[in-house]
């Protein structure tokens, strides 16, 4: 039986057991309380429409983008938390502000983002990260870690957690817990997940080891779905050359052959390579949806073929056979990998990041090629590849180990 005197000596051991558990998070929402508690929950841009709800242990933000007509939509929870943070910590640069949450989705791949900000926050890029989830049937636990977060006493700290552009149709994220602590990033492990910068810088092509032309390119039509267009060109001063020509009803499809690699493994990030052969757009949006949403289009989206038929080639494709008469959502994702400004001058070079999970998917062949599309109107041309003339074809560089 315990004594009061083994009691005395035994409770500095029993803090430093609980303590670590205890202080472990210094904000902590497990969500399993009656109801949610100081959450906020927004959408923008689009026409989607969000909940935020508090189920048996977990959190569910639902979001219902179906009479959304353009899938240019953003979907936030977010919450102050500097009340249960030390901000005076974050005035030492060893010490930064790390957010984790275990998530579940409804629909995979997709991309969910953290962000960090203050009311002073202009940059709302710079502490923000994407992570790319790839399945639906187990909890994913991420985490980032800030960069120079400028935030002090007296300041609100607002972390946010963010789904975008996912598509036409209702969607869900569970969440098990979401914590915020700040580190000591000298002794803090590493992020979990895989933060990806939102933007990020584009590398010199001959920084990676394989540059890759695309072996089928082809343009397929909506208003045509049964016919291919494999002959689709352009007259000029050299004669009849070979275009791709993505437009309202026109879109680019593109595969690689990378049978030569064995297991590819890739550990950074990729580029798509297209050359502009012509470039035609216009349109004042802004005065229509505003600044914010308006400067969102004129671009075209490059988004992953994830199924449908595997073996097309570009003398014989069209919309029904890439689709196998699937419904769209089905074959393509329905979120884009990168909206993209084209580049008008002929010849020009439009590089595209295709991040690290998404180049793993292409060359391990689960992801079966790249569509690309327009958001907005537009008529971008890219020079195709037509046997002879490599250097405009569309290419991929990449580096596997």
């Amino acid at each position: 039986m315990l004594n009061q005197k083994n009691i005395f000596y035994l409770f500095p051991l029993l803090l430093l057991i609980v303590s670590p558990a205890v202080c472990q998070a210094q904000f902590l929402d497990s969500f399993n309380g009656e109801k949610l508690s100081g959450w906020e929950y927004y959408t923008g841009d689009g026409l989607a429409t969000m909940d935020f709800t508090q189920l048996d242990g977990f959190a569910r933000i639902s979001v219902d983008a179906s009479n959304d007509p353009h899938n240019v939509w953003w979907a936030i929870i977010k919450r102050d938390v500097a009340e249960f943070l030390d901000l005076s910590k974050l005035e030492h640069p060893d010490y930064e502000l790390r957010v984790e949450a275990k998530v579940r989705l409804s629909h995979a791949p997709r991309r969910l983002n953290f962000m960090v900000n203050t009311q002073r926050t202009t940059n709302y890029h710079k502490q923000l990260r994407e992570y790319d989830i790839p399945d639906t049937t187990n909890w994913h636990v991420i985490s980032m870690t800030t960069n120079d977060l400028d935030a002090v006493p007296g300041d609100d700290l607002n972390v946010q957690l963010g789904v975008t552009d996912w598509g036409y149709g209702k969607y869900e994220v569970d969440i098990d817990y979401y914590r915020a602590d700040i580190v000591n990033v000298k002794e803090v492990e590493a992020d979990k997940g895989e933060p990806l910068i939102y933007h990020p810088p584009i590398p010199e092509t001959d920084s990676f080891t394989s540059h890759l032309v695309a072996d089928q390119d082809a343009v397929i039509s909506t208003d045509f779905p049964d016919v291919n267009f494999f002959n689709w060109h352009i007259f000029d001063k050299e004669g009849n050359t070979r275009i791709l020509t993505v437009n309202g009803t026109q879109w680019i499809v593109l595969k690689w052959d990378f049978s030569h690699l064995e297991e590819p493994i890739v550990d950074e990030a990729g580029l798509l390579e297209l050359t502009t052969h012509s470039l035609a757009l216009g349109g004042d949006y802004e005065a229509v949806f505003g600044e914010d949403l308006g400067m969102e289009f004129g671009k075209i989206r490059i988004i992953e073929i994830l199924d449908g038929a595997p073996d097309w080639e570009v003398n014989t494709v069209s919309y029904n056979n890439i689709t196998q008469s699937k419904p769209y959502a089905a074959v393509f994702n329905e979120q884009m990998i990168y909206d993209a400004d084209v580049k008008g001058e002929n010849g020009a070079k439009n590089y595209i990041t295709l991040s690290r999970p998404v180049l793993q998917r292409l060359l391990n062949g689960k992801t079966k090629g790249l569509l690309i599309r327009p958001l907005g109107v537009i008529n971008a041309s890219f020079f195709g590849n037509d046997g002879e003339n490599k250097k405009v074809a569309p290419k991929l560089h990449f580096s596997v180990k």
